[in-house]
């Protein structure tokens, strides 16, 4: 589909968010609510297609969460979700993954060869299948690591900044290989955008989200450059993963991914930047300022209801 002629368009309308107590769901509920749409949440438990009454967008913030039973929880959830857009004739925006890519390195993009090597990553690759063959509108807006400014269970404050008080960085591969990382509030910011541009993409569009890469070594370089000291790198501690993984489903969970934090991988900007030209990213320095405020001093960190910090 020609995407040239393509330019911003001031739409609002009504968006169900599912997962609203989720790092997903909390940060594109504030950015449609920030960009004048009428934001419903869905509440777990009751029916989804009556919630989705009325709504032009549902955006997909449900994902079980640590990993929790994902081949019997994920099919369900998309069943819901594929029956709720079809009733109301909805656009679905899934939050997705590099899961689906495997382990050949580079740059990944949406003509990328999806070849998974662990199940989780075929649970999602089936599940965009099942997307994709339901004839209801989707849009896979896909994203690597998520950073959250509320700390909410993202990787900076589950990983790379756990010991950052102590002057250490855990990084859970080799110090040069490199991460796509994605700014929650960035992100959302991304799926107002497709959702407004939603009448002019084709039935299902795979659109990276780029965000920022980089190495264990450029964060710590920044991590220095911000705190005006050293800061030394720590072992993410794999085989303590390896013990525990047969009676933790967590550990079991993680260990299974430890292939993606060797291999050095980031998202192709070419659909992204053809889509949303006038797209600005948050700068690097303010994406790391954000979450040293949320590991260093909770208080000072952004909280829900508050504004994140964001490319003016």
């Amino acid at each position: 589909m020609s995407t040239h002629h393509m330019k911003e368009i001031d739409m609002t309308g009504k968006v169900l968010i599912l997962g609203g107590s989720g790092k997903i769901g909390h940060h594109a509920g504030q950015a449609f609510k920030d960009a004048g749409w009428q934001v419903d949440y869905y509440r777990r438990g009751t029916d989804m297609t009556k919630a989705a009454q009325g709504a032009d967008v549902i955006v997909n913030g449900l994902n079980p969460p640590a990993y929790h039973d994902w081949a019997n929880l994920i099919p369900p959830i998309t069943a819901q979700v594929i029956a709720a857009a079809r009733a109301n004739g909805a656009t679905v925006i899934i939050p997705g993954n590099v899961y689906n890519y495997g382990d050949r390195g580079g740059e990944w993009s949406d003509q990328t060869p999806q070849v998974p090597v662990s199940r989780k990553g075929q649970i999602r690759k089936e599940m965009e299948e099942i997307y994709r063959a339901a004839g209801v509108p989707v849009i896979i807006l896909r994203a690597g690591n998520f950073i959250d400014p509320l700390a909410n269970g993202d990787v900076m404050s589950m990983v790379h900044l756990r010991g950052i008080k102590s002057g250490k960085l855990t990084i859970a591969g080799g110090p040069d290989v490199m991460q796509a990382y994605c700014y929650l509030p960035d992100w959302a910011r991304a799926a107002v955008m497709v959702a407004n541009r939603r009448a002019d993409l084709a039935p299902f569009e795979d659109i990276p989200f780029p965000g920022h890469a980089f190495s264990g070594a450029q964060l710590r370089d920044e991590l220095e450059r911000q705190l005006g000291r050293p800061v030394r790198f720590s072992r993410f501690p794999w085989w303590i993963m390896s013990a525990l993984s047969p009676v933790w489903e967590l550990a079991r969970e993680m260990k299974e991914m430890r292939y993606l934090w060797e291999t050095s991988h980031w998202l192709g900007r070419d659909k992204f930047d053809r889509l949303l030209p006038g797209f600005q990213d948050t700068p690097f320095d303010a994406v790391i300022r954000a979450s040293l405020a949320a590991q260093i001093d909770p208080d000072k960190a952004m909280r829900p209801g508050g504004k994140p910090v964001v490319a003016q």
